[in-house]
């Protein structure tokens, strides 16, 4: 049975690196030594051997071997790191809808922490983001029934269902002291990968829900859509909070949009094939349009590899909070025509060489989440109340009475200021690019002579 498992083992995990297989007889290696370096212990190997027997024998129900093998893998993988797993059939098939943009749920992208649920960011327009699950939310209860204890695989899969279907969802949440309850609608996920709007007359705004196959096509045929507008574009916002990542290559394209030429991302691990760089090309004009980028908590993985490549190139201001920090790869590695597992394989590095995990990107300017609230207008006298003030003599005189109020850039501050200051910003970045194009014609015309 030993060598049974041994070469198991070994078979699996060739697939990932060299390993020696030690073939001296038990006799030969003392219980408490150390395996030489890339070999197998021998002692450990046993002690899974015995285990495994004593379960089939003495378990409470008979579990067929096949389970109890999967169950191990299961157990060696979810040891390692929150992103790791075994994808059996369903599980891969999910894992490629996902990415393809088209999934059934309540649109929760998740993660497991301490036994429970971790909440990465809701998806856009769907069931758990209208019901109001935040980033970082634990959920602790699916239906009544205890998350502690199950899989990531097994947690997901109560929350997946017919459309139409509910869910009840017990969270956890910081600031709160008892959990709060939640029944949601099942429904089938379609996510949007990119959408756009102007925020005002020469201001776009870009969102990125999630980096998909296609967002970077997306990406560009939204940004000319912008472009083409009457008022043109001046400023831009590309909206990357709650964003929980995706894939690699999507969100370098997307920072090749904003780029010449220089290193995006680089990413290093033990396989010789995860030391990889991914460049900026220029065989197309890069976009050179001013650019906010909005990152929170929610925002993971593609998102910080977008945010770090603009920051350190000096492309973009990014403003927010400090986002998620997941800076691992994940490759998936076959193991048979319906199995697969998911494991970290490497670490993303933004091109100055920061470490993305467990750090994430800090801001260039820290604007956290507020309500701003308008204390009224100001009644106050000015010059043109006073009796017998001089006129001015362009006709255009005004009071209290006509001052214009901008109506939407108050209902931008009331419902989202992280926005607000970004557009504020993206203005003032326009008026000191025309100032400084105001003065540097003059000097080019020289001293006017009179």
């Amino acid at each position: 049975m030993l060598r049974r498992v041994s070469r198991a083992l070994l078979l699996n995990l060739s697939l990932i690196s060299p390993l020696v297989l030690a073939d001296a007889p038990a006799t030969d290696v003392p219980a408490s030594d150390t395996a030489p370096q890339g070999a197998l212990p021998l002692q450990s190997l046993r002690n899974f051997a015995d285990v495994f027997n004593q379960i089939r024998k003495s378990y409470v129900e008979e579990v067929s071997d096949e389970t109890l093998l999967e169950n191990a893998i299961r157990g060696m993988l979810s040891g390692l790191d929150p992103h790791s797993d075994y994808l059996d059939a369903d599980s891969f098939d999910n894992l490629q809808t996902h990415t393809s943009g088209e999934f059934g749920g309540l649109g929760i992208e998740v993660s497991m922490e301490n036994g429970f649920i971790k909440v990465v960011a809701p998806i856009d327009d769907t069931p758990a983001q209208r019901a109001g699950v935040q980033p970082g939310d634990l959920i602790i209860q699916i239906d009544n029934q205890p998350i502690k204890g199950l899989s990531l695989q097994e947690a997901v899969a109560l929350m997946r269902g017919p459309k139409g279907s509910k869910v009840s969802l017990s969270i956890l949440r910081e600031g709160t002291k008892t959990p709060i309850e939640l029944e949601l609608k099942r429904d089938i996920i379609v996510v949007a990968s990119v959408r756009s709007e102007m925020l005002q007359p020469g201001y776009g705004y870009l969102r990125i829900s999630q980096f998909q196959s296609r967002t970077g096509e997306e990406l560009r045929r939204e940004l000319q859509k912008l472009k083409a507008s009457r008022s043109g574009l001046r400023g831009l916002v590309l909206d990357l909070r709650n964003n929980p990542g995706g894939l690699l290559q999507a969100s370098v394209q997307v920072s090749d949009t904003f780029l010449d030429d220089g290193l995006i991302v680089y990413t290093e691990g033990r396989l010789p094939n995860a030391f990889s760089r991914y460049m900026a090309s220029s065989r197309e004009k890069s976009d050179d349009t001013p650019l906010v980028v909005l990152i929170n908590g929610g925002s993971a993985s593609a998102s910080e590899i977008v945010a770090g490549a603009l920051q350190d190139h000096r492309r973009a201001i990014i403003l927010g909070t400090q986002s998620f920090g997941k800076g691992s790869v994940q490759t998936v590695l076959p193991l048979s025509e319906d199995s697969a597992i998911k494991l970290t394989t490497a670490r993303y590095y933004t091109p100055s060489g920061r470490s993305i995990q467990a750090h994430g990107i800090v801001p260039d300017i820290i604007v956290e989440r507020a309500r701003i609230e308008s204390l009224g207008a100001e009644k106050l006298v000015t010059e043109a109340d006073l009796a017998g003030h001089l006129g001015n003599e362009n006709g255009k005189e005004s009071n209290g009475k006509n001052r214009s109020i901008d109506s939407a850039a108050s209902k931008l501050a009331a419902t989202d200021n992280q926005l607000y200051e970004a557009l504020n910003l993206l203005k003032g970045l326009d008026i000191m690019s025309a100032n400084s194009q105001q003065l540097a014609k003059r000097k080019l015309q020289g001293p006017v002579e009179e």
